[in-house]
């Protein structure tokens, strides 16, 4: 098959007067595409990168158009707009080409952390309580609140359509309604974007990693309330992976930080995986991710993120991740693959073999492998 591996790469990535910093912290390094083609041309597939964008000196449009790919490894960011990482879809499905991960409906909702926990809630799937504020000064609504009517303190605050932990830190946890405020309004001026502020759930914090797609059965799951993994077939976990924050001391408080996201060595990532937990534990983390699969439309891949509270050990999604980074035996994903025997090649295959599978495939990449 002829794949098109569609990605943003920092090094590509637009540069204005006063961007934050970190603005393209999620974005990708070609030392990860690059390791992508390479695993796709030793699976037997001729591929290539192309950098997602339609403006000069890019023209991804008429790239594709004469590259004429079976399939697009999608893992495109794009660069600006509340749901931009469904961009470069829309334009995919515009094209007619087949492309592996969620779509972009399920893109766009992901990447909005407000959004996503309304849809959680809404199945009654654990999420913590949560405002979105667009002003500092906004009225402080009854979710934020206890039985009390007093704040649900601690806090967290963070912006609402950013990955990477992008502008999250120690100073995110606020304690009193004066560093919520200040805390907001400085968000407010840096991200140009909404402010999520939920209650921060003090405990251990698990990753869950998915591939493959969700049937009951042999046959696409219904969205239902129902959630358990009997007769769940499709769905691979890879083994759970925890944050060890014991090993980093006061710095981080116990967050997973943008900082320890961006680590110039992964001998300074502390983390254990597989998890430390009961079978029990494991099992119902397991149901809930991919439950959270299921009714934000995943596909072929996915990580959801979650925390066990310390008091008791109920488990509550923070985010779910659609596009997950892909970094050979840096990222969260790839270290659980690695966990569980696979190296990156069985990784990325895994989840190519899983587009290919469901978008009807088979028999082009047959055709490929015989010429």
């Amino acid at each position: 098959m002829r794949i098109a591996v569609l990605a943003n790469l920092k090094d590509n990535a637009p540069r204005e007067p006063g961007m934050p910093a970190d603005r393209w912290d999620d974005l990708d390094s070609a030392c990860t595409t690059d390791a992508i083609v390479g695993v796709l041309q030793r699976m037997g597939h001729e591929a290539a990168f192309f950098e997602a964008s339609i403006y000069p000196p890019f023209n991804l449009i008429d790239s594709l158009r004469a590259y004429q790919p079976d399939l697009c490894f999608n893992l495109s960011e794009s660069h600006f707009g509340d749901a931009r990482e469904s961009q470069v879809p829309a334009l995919l499905e515009m094209l007619r080409l087949p492309y592996t991960g969620a779509r972009l409906l399920s893109l766009a909702l992901a990447l909005d952390k407000s959004m996503t926990k309304r849809l959680l809630h809404y199945h009654g799937l654990p999420t913590p309580e949560f405002q979105l504020f667009h002003h500092a000064d906004d009225a402080i609504h009854a979710e934020l609140l206890n039985e009390d009517g007093e704040l649900r303190f601690p806090l967290f605050v963070k912006p609402n359509a950013e990955g990477t932990s992008i502008g999250v830190g120690p100073d995110s946890i606020v304690r009193t309604v004066a560093d919520l405020r200040q805390r907001v309004a400085g968000h407010l001026a840096k991200y140009h974007q909404p402010i999520l502020v939920e209650r921060f759930i003090a405990g251990r914090e698990v990753l869950v990693g998915m591939v493959g797609n969700v049937l009951l059965n042999g046959t696409p799951r219904p969205h239902d309330r129902h959630y358990d993994l009997d007769g769940l077939d499709g769905l691979t976990f890879l083994p759970a992976l925890e944050i060890d924050y014991s090993a980093y001391g006061d710095d981080h408080a116990g967050v997973y930080t943008n900082d320890m996201k961006l680590i110039a060595s992964i001998d300074e990532y502390h983390y254990h995986c597989p998890a430390a937990l009961s079978s029990t534990q494991l099992r119902e983390l397991q149901a809930l991710a991919a439950a959270a699969f299921l009714v934000t439309g995943c596909q072929d891949v996915a990580r959801v993120d979650f925390r066990l509270d310390e008091s008791d050990g109920k488990p509550y999604i923070l985010e779910i991740n659609p596009l997950p980074g892909l970094s050979p035996g840096y990222s969260d994903l790839c270290l659980e693959a690695l966990a569980m025997g696979w190296d990156h090649d069985r990784l990325i295959g895994a989840i190519v073999e899983a587009a290919i599978a469901r978008h009807g495939l088979q028999e082009v990449a047959l055709a490929a492998a015989g010429d």
